[in-house]
């Protein structure tokens, strides 16, 4: 009896998730990249509602494991390749290979006739975990491909703005983490019975509602504007570094012109994202950006450290100010931020400094 109400919970839950997809305001939708996440995003939560449907109905858990397998391993795979599509495609502005277009057709394809075959020379039981490790293999090779592009937009991001971007991705890579973890899983809720099925499915289920609902935040929030800024921006300083020589006389022009800049106490500024700070430093971004390059720290990092160093000094003639006065003073978007680099950098809270 639990297994149909889970069923039918599923079902009302995708269904729910789908409809939130389909009803997202024209308006929220800023690009053509956003556009095909969304629907890869739709097509996943609908086959997999659509899979609990026909479970349901035909009570295959009821027939035995050999049916619900089958039928699990038909929709999960492609379920999977939408999901980790809408993921791609946001992270590569839609620039996605055809292996991760379309990995997905010979692993479904050679998973089907695995298990065909297995029904055909009777080692069903065989065939089908072969057909979930292929499963979960696709998964893992969705993962490391995510991840690293995950690593490459942070690095954009914070070369970028002056603030850590990392939590406006957190949530990107969170539903990465949990696709994996239910690939890797899958064969409890395709095998498994009893308490263990149950739990893992209140998991599966949280994360299918957590991936599809942090997206539609994603969506309507200003983010991915911010987003394709820093990678338009990041395009073209690229481009103008590898046309562009650096002499040594241009890296000491740079030193000065940062040190009058810092002594006019620019650094300070709030919402300073590499653009202006170049211009206000009065350098080329590209120039400023290769000069951090070679010192190997991040744009946001710079900043953050000669904050830091500021916040400090404010601290030792002031101790009386607050957090919130401090921050604002330094340059940091909030106090929260402010509090969490400090500790990052100093290893101490500013609690803690204050009172040495």
């Amino acid at each position: 009896m639990y297994i149909e109400l889970m069923q039918f919970s599923a079902i009302l839950l995708l269904s729910l998730l789908a409809l939130k997809l389909f009803l997202l305001p024209r308006n929220t939708i800023t690009s053509d990249v956003v556009r095909k996440s969304r629907w890869f995003l739709f097509a996943g939560t609908s086959l997999l509602a659509l899979q609990f449907l026909l479970q349901y109905i035909l009570g295959l858990r009821a027939r035995g494991v050999t049916y619900a397998v089958m039928l699990n391993l038909a929709f999960f795979i492609p379920c999977t390749v939408f999901f980790s599509l809408a993921v791609l495609y946001l992270q590569r502005r839609g620039q996605v290979s055809l292996v991760e277009k379309y990995i997905g057709v010979p692993v479904w394809f050679l998973a089907m006739t695995v298990i065909a075959i297995g029904i055909m020379i009777g080692k069903l039981l065989s065939t089908e975990i072969i057909a979930t490790v292929l499963y979960a293999v696709m998964q893992i090779y969705y993962t490391i491909r995510e991840m690293r592009y995950m690593r490459h937009l942070k690095e954009t991001l914070s070369n970028y703005y002056d603030a850590d971007m990392d939590h406006v991705l957190r949530w990107m890579q969170w539903s990465v983490i949990q696709l994996t973890l239910m690939a890797v899983m899958v064969p409890i809720i395709i095998f498994g019975h009893g308490p263990l099925l149950a739990v893992f499915a209140l998991l599966f289920f949280f994360g299918i509602f957590y991936l599809v609902d942090s997206f539609c935040l994603f969506v309507v929030s200003n983010t991915p504007a911010k987003v394709v800024e820093a990678e338009t921006e990041q395009a073209r300083t690229e481009t103008e570094e590898s046309t562009a020589r650096v002499s040594d006389d241009a890296w000491h022009r740079v030193d000065l012109a940062v040190d009058a800049w810092i002594a006019k106490r620019g650094h300070l500024k709030a919402g300073l994202n590499m653009p202006s700070a170049a211009e206000e430093i009065g350098v080329p971004r590209y120039l400023l950006s290769a000069w951090l390059r070679q010192k190997s720290v991040r744009y946001s990092d710079w900043l953050a450290e000669m904050r830091i160093d500021e916040a400090k000094r404010v601290m030792r003639d002031h101790p009386d100010w607050s957090n919130e006065t401090i921050a604002e003073h330094c340059g940091f978007c909030d106090r929260t931020y402010f509090q969490r680099k400090f500790k990052e950098i100093t290893g101490i809270t500013p609690h803690d400094f204050i009172s040495q």
